[in-house]
């Protein structure tokens, strides 16, 4: 929470009362469940940041029974349909080389074999469309994502439209830059008659390090629990609390044992739920991981 209860308020108000090598947040992090069973658990590092601009088109305008090619509406959809059309550069960093590692064993022949060429220094083009084809989630670890979400034009039915607008929300890498995406997206555009404004200052934080001394008895407590499970390292695609210490040079890491079903997603919605056991045995996990890493030994 970004408000005067949170951490934002703490950390911009009272910094001294933080002393910390670095943070765990349990809300963040967690493992998946497949067929009943335990397949994955993961540790969030990082996350992308949100950032959205408008896109504009204004135009004299007219009587819609005087038509002329120079439409806004039209001009705007071309300049969104080469958008559509375009994907920014793959760029993986610490976490998001380690996380394709880690999930390329559990992938079919081929899956794997497309996951190996983005892990190589010259990915394979073909390999990367497939693998963004195959899953949205991939598509999202591995690139900078900018989408069409909202779009109004003209005021009235019977007249050209004077102007033409659409919200573009973008999910940028964290060593990535709004400006560096403004330019992206005026090039991809490619119409000087559709301007591009950043709608916000996105907020801006680096990823946590990968460090031994938090990973290692994620590791060792998962394996003793859940026998064969996968320990990935994850750049949540949403937000959390974290950015704001990230920012503040505190390494944040998402941490959790509760597991939930990867086929039945309910996260925010007014069913969102968990099992039982998957709930005790999160807890104990948590027991067990916040007691290894407060002794002496884990430093």
């Amino acid at each position: 929470m970004g408000n005067a209860n949170g951490v934002s308020w703490l950390i911009n108000n009272h910094r001294e009362l933080i002393d910390a090598d670095y943070c765990i947040n349990p809300d963040g992090g967690g493992g998946d469940l497949k067929n009943g069973k335990h397949s994955t658990i993961v540790i969030q590092t990082s996350e992308k940041i949100y950032v959205s601009y408008k896109l504009e088109v204004k135009n004299k305008g007219g009587h819609s029974s005087l038509p002329v090619k120079d439409n806004a509406i039209y001009r705007l959809a071309s300049g969104l349909t080469r958008l559509a059309n375009f994907d920014f550069p793959v760029r993986l960093n610490e976490t998001t080389f380690h996380f394709f590692e880690k999930v390329a064993d559990s992938e079919s022949d081929q899956v794997k074999s497309d996951i190996m060429s983005v892990l190589s220094a010259s990915p394979d083009p073909s390999a990367v469309n497939r693998l963004a084809a195959l899953s949205a989630y991939y598509n999202a670890m591995m690139r900078t994502t900018c989408v069409a979400t909202m779009m109004s034009a003209g005021h009235a039915e019977n007249a050209l439209p004077q102007t033409a607008q659409a919200i573009i929300n973008c999910r940028m890498l964290p060593e990535d830059n709004p400006d560096n995406v403004a330019a992206v997206l005026k090039s991809v555009l490619a119409d000087s008659m559709i301007s591009v404004t950043r709608i916000s200052s996105p907020f801006l934080a680096p990823l946590s390090p990968l460090r031994d001394d938090v990973t290692g008895a994620v590791n060792k407590i998962a394996t003793a629990m859940w026998p064969g499970v996968n320990v990935i390292p994850v750049m949540s695609t949403g937000a959390t609390d974290g950015k704001y210490l990230r920012l503040r040079g505190i390494p944040v890491y998402g941490v959790s044992g509760m597991f939930g079903d990867i086929d039945d997603a309910r996260a925010h919605g007014k069913d969102e739920r968990i099992g039982v056991n998957e709930f005790y045995d999160g807890v104990e996990f948590m027991y067990r991981y916040i007691k290894a890493i407060s002794t002496e030994e884990s430093h």
